[in-house]
């Protein structure tokens, strides 16, 4: 995607009423690239944007929030298939405000791997596929052949949990078929076979906050070359 894009959605958060809704030393403003989204927004281009870091970085807190501030129900699913189990979302939800263009369909989705064994419930008590009955990347599957098939505004959080490398594929291809429909995504990862998805805007995710990168240049590429080139020269540490 082009640097002149216009932003499809714009992600921030008003400062009138901030410093009551997120305390600067109170988790989650505690976290880097929560503040950054904080002070000075976000900007997702058109197409698919992947947020790429380390556990504890962040990136699964912006999406939760991006997507309950969407309307999405933060546990999984869309707009209309709200459960919950246990309420542990941050404030920052609340506290966003999605902006988007023109035309916008209101369609959504929020794929969350953790929470996806209570969505698989709440479907069946409603009617929905067997879910359960399927192993965790069949069933995965199954939830990108049946929803993702609109126009809408898809939030991910590390979807390739249950997916192997083919699967993972497949994913790939369900997230283009979504773009060229005129759908946007957002998607926390940590697979370098996701973020090298074609035309994705990949922001890398750390102490710095965000910052635009390219997928040659993620910490995580060049630590899976690393890896899968030598695996002694990683284990050795581990394993002393």
């Amino acid at each position: 995607m082009g640097l002149d894009q216009p932003p499809v959605v714009r992600v921030s958060v008003p400062r009138e009423g901030r410093a009551e809704k997120l305390p600067l030393r109170q988790w989650p403003m505690t976290v880097p690239a929560v503040e950054h989204v904080v002070r000075r927004g976000l900007d997702l281009a058109p197409g698919v944007t992947f947020l790429v870091g380390e556990n504890g970085s962040g990136k699964s807190t912006i999406v939760e929030a991006v997507a309950e501030a969407y309307g999405l129900s933060p546990e999984g699913g869309t707009r209309n298939s709200r459960h919950s189990t246990r309420v542990t979302e941050s404030p920052l939800g609340a506290a966003l405000t999605l902006q988007r263009g023109i035309g916008s369909g209101r369609w959504g989705f929020f794929l969350r791997a953790e929470t996806m064994h209570g969505w698989y419930t709440h479907q069946e008590q409603h009617g929905g596929p067997p879910l359960h009955e399927m192993s965790h990347g069949e069933s995965f599957l199954e939830v990108l052949r049946t929803r993702f098939d609109s126009p809408g505004f898809y939030c991910l959080d590390e979807p390739e949990a249950a997916l192997s490398f083919s699967s993972t594929l497949a994913l790939v291809s369900a997230l283009a078929e979504v773009v060229a429909k005129g759908g946007q995504v957002l998607c926390a990862t940590h697979s370098p076979v996701l973020a090298a998805m074609p035309g994705a805007t990949v922001l890398e995710v750390g102490p710095w906050g965000l910052r635009r990168t390219t997928w040659e240049d993620l910490e995580l590429v060049e630590h899976w070359r690393r890896y899968l080139a030598d695996p002694g020269r990683y284990l050795r540490h581990v394993l002393d």
